[in-house]
Parts: C-alpha cells; sequence; structure tokens
C-alpha cells in the first residue's frame, strides 16, 4: 500500500523539455524476431483473459445479479461511526481514507481541503468524513488515528486532526517525523484534559475502531492514500481544487 500523489511538476535538470527530442519510431531497434515474440504473448494474454471470463459465467460475470453493470458503494454508505463535518442531511457525502502521516493526505488538507469547506461544506451542499488508513510505512499513523478518537471525546474531532497536520507543516515537507510525546502536548494545546485524553492514548481506546477504517477501506479497494469516495466516483490521490470541483458538481447535479 502507497501514498497516491498526482499532482507533482515533471521536468528535468538540464531545463530540455520533451519538445527538443526528436520523435523515434516504437519499433526502432527491435528485430523482426523479437515483435513475432511480443505478438505471440499478447495473443496468449487474451486467451487466457477470455478463459477466465468464461469461467465466471461469461460477460455476465462483470454484471450483478440483475444484469447491470455493477456499481461502487455510494460514498454515504461508508460513513461508520465517523465524526461527520458539515451538514448531516447535506445532499453529497465525501469519504476520505486517509494517513495523517503521508505527506499528500497532509497536501491535500492545507491546499484543497480548504477549498472544498468553503464551496460546498460551509454552504450545506456537502459533507466531509475522514476516515483512517494508517500505513505501515509510518509508525506514527495509527497513533495520530487514535489520538483524535480520543479528541473526540471530549468533543474536538476536527481541532486534533487539525493540529496534527497543522505541526507536521511547521515542521517541513515530506514525511515527517513526530513522536507520542508531541501528540499528548498538542492535545493540551487544543484545551483537551490532558488526564483523560493521556490514558485514553495510553491504553490505546481506539485501536480496533482505526483496524475498522482500514479493513473498510481495504474492502472497497483502497491500495493507498489518500482516496476519495465522492457519490458514486472514485479519486485516488493529492489532486488539485479543480478535479475535485468537476466530480463534485457532477455528482451534485444527479441528486438534484
Amino acid at each position: 500500500m502507497d501514498e497516491i500523489n498526482n499532482n507533482l511538476p515533471i521536468g528535468n535538470d538540464s531545463g530540455a523539455s520533451l519538445k527538443d527530442i526528436p520523435p523515434k519510431p516504437f519499433w526502432d531497434g527491435i528485430s523482426p524476431n523479437t515483435m513475432i515474440i511480443s505478438g505471440a504473448i499478447v495473443i496468449a494474454g487474451l486467451l487466457i483473459g477470455l478463459a477466465v471470463i468464461y469461467s465466471n459465467g461469461g460477460f455476465k460475470g462483470l454484471l450483478d445479479d440483475s444484469g447491470q453493470a455493477a456499481e461502487l458503494p455510494s460514498s454515504a454508505s461508508l460513513i461508520d461511526d465517523d465524526t461527520i463535518l458539515g451538514e448531516k442531511k447535506a445532499k453529497l457525502t465525501i469519504v476520505e481514507f486517509s494517513d495523517f502521516q503521508c505527506p499528500y493526505c497532509r497536501k491535500f488538507w492545507q491546499d484543497t481541503l480548504p477549498q472544498i469547506k468553503k464551496e460546498y461544506i460551509d454552504t450545506g451542499k456537502v459533507n466531509f468524513v475522514y476516515r483512517d488508513y494508517p500505513l505501515s510505512i509510518h509508525p506514527m499513523a495509527n497513533p495520530s488515528a487514535e489520538a483524535t478518537e480520543c479528541a473526540d471525546e471530549q468533543g474536538k474531532y476536527w481541532q486534533m486532526n487539525d493540529k496534527i497536520f497543522a505541526e507536521q507543516v511547521k515542521k517541513g515537507e515530506g514525511t515527517v517525523q513526530y513522536t507520542l510525546n508531541e501528540i499528548k502536548k498538542w492535545a493540551g494545546e487544543i484545551g483537551l484534559d490532558t488526564k483523560t485524553f493521556n490514558s485514553c492514548l495510553d491504553t490505546r481506546k481506539f485501536k480496533n475502531e482505526i483496524a475498522k477504517d482500514l479493513s473498510d477501506g481495504t474492502a472497497q479497494g483502497v491500495e493507498g492514500t489518500p482516496a476519495f469516495f465522492i457519490g458514486s466516483q472514485v479519486m485516488s490521490g493529492a489532486y488539485p481544487f479543480a478535479q475535485f470541483k468537476m466530480i463534485i458538481d457532477e455528482e451534485l447535479a444527479k441528486v438534484k
């Protein structure tokens, strides 16, 4: 499972662009024998694929029981007992599966979420749910996720969510390292009862809740972070606001 970024600049150190390089036929340098063998491999792959399809009931295996094309579940159906940002009765729900230590998740929080909040959440059109998908490569992802649940007991889920991302922004770029003691310090800074919070965090009171989020995300095909379920559509990666806006508007149009 990986972090997913779809918003990185492409370039090189020399300053040369792709248009400076003359086009070269893709077959240049490939021997006729190699082309014949490659063609045979492609044909064999197609035959195997057809065999798999028919072994699962033919092309009907790609349809649901009613004979219709199978659809993704509505994002609203992916809400567990999660804290909702925005109006509970909003027409559209965005569910994010995220990792607190993932730099691309932090990028979405910093650059894109504020615009979504201003245009859609604050106006009552959309609500937003954050579900945890802690990657094994990030040692503080699980403790951070559990920390937000502990903060939620005191009515400050989103304050803790914001605090964890904001403190990482202060530290720098890329994957930022921090400690459990720092999380406890941040809890005090947002006004939590630290004795209650620390006990909750130290006993891992919400570890099963986080594990369920991870399991639910995996069951829906999530393989990396951030991943977004918007109505009936899925987006994976740190896309800019304009691309989110296009999908959100499409989904809102369906529920008018």
